[in-house]
Formats: structure tokens, C-alpha cells, sequence
């Protein structure tokens, strides 16, 4: 099965082969609110193999310094929609961010990292996992699995 996606503009489309659309998570660090221009960044991990662009896209890194984990960031030259990233803590896997799946309306986090700077207003159900601030590898995949 696969499930689509693409930037804002529709310049760079991809193809996600999975199972299921994947279980996702909510990051509210200052660096992924600041980068979404929202509350929190929804995320999910997939694997690279799995995920085909129908155009390279656009890769960028940021100067050194600027993001607490130096990553590749991959998406559209034109509309500067970012689609995923890879970094060195992840090998052969990549972020996707779960807005840009079409079917993201069918997906909600299955847990939330970083909530010690979640925005005030925002509440979290009570069953849903979620971590004050990055959870060890271990921790963030018992949780993600659910």
C-alpha cells in the first residue's frame, strides 16, 4: 500500500510505502514550534527506502549552531515546504512531516516529546503518552508502538 504527499505547491510529490499511514508524534520544542509556526510539529519516522520523491527536492542545511540536531532538510525550492529530514541520530530513516501526507487528516499523535515547553494553553488527553523532554530511543519506541 502507499500513501502520497508533497510540498504546498505541488512541485515535489512522494510516495510513502506502508502498511498503514505511520504513528505519529508531536514535538513541542522551541525549535520545531518556531519551524512549524505553530505549537507543536507533527512528525513520524519512516523508513528512507520507503519513501520516494517524484523530484529530488531540495536540500538544505542550516549554518552550524542553529538546530540542537544538525539535520539534511529535504523539500520545495519554491514554496520552501519543508517534507522531511534526516539526521545522524536516525540512519537510513527519515522525519516525515505529517502535514504534507494527504490523508493527514486521518492521523493523530500517538505521543507527545518536549511537553516542558508545550504552549500553556494546549492540553494533552490523559492517555496519550508524552515526555518533559526527548525520551531515550528505548522509551520512544515502546510508546510509539503503543
Amino acid at each position: 500500500m502507499s500513501f502520497e504527499g508533497g510540498c504546498r505547491c505541488g512541485a515535489v510529490r512522494y510516495e510513502l510505502e506502508a502498511d498503514d499511514l505511520p504513528r505519529t508524534y508531536a514535538c513541542h520544542c522551541v525549535d520545531c514550534q518556531t519551524w512549524s509556526g505553530s505549537a507543536f510539529a507533527l512528525h513520524a519516522i519512516v523508513a528512507e527506502d520507503a519513501l520516494t520523491f517524484s523530484d529530488s527536492g531540495h536540500t538544505f542545511r542550516l549554518p552550524e549552531g542553529q538546530e540542537a540536531m544538525p539535520s539534511e532538510h529535504i523539500g520545495c525550492a519554491a514554496c520552501l515546504t519543508r517534507i522531511a529530514n534526516r539526521n545522524p541520530a536516525l540512519p537510513e530513516f527519515l522525519v516525515l512531516r505529517v502535514g504534507t501526507l494527504d490523508r493527514s487528516s486521518e492521523v493523530a499523535p500517538a505521543l507527545h516529546i518536549w511537553i516542558r515547553q508545550k504552549q500553556p494553553w494546549l492540553t494533552i488527553e490523559e492517555d496519550t503518552p508524552g515526555f518533559e523532554v526527548s525520551p531515550t530511543p528505548q522509551e520512544f519506541a515502546a510508546a510509539l508502538a503503543g
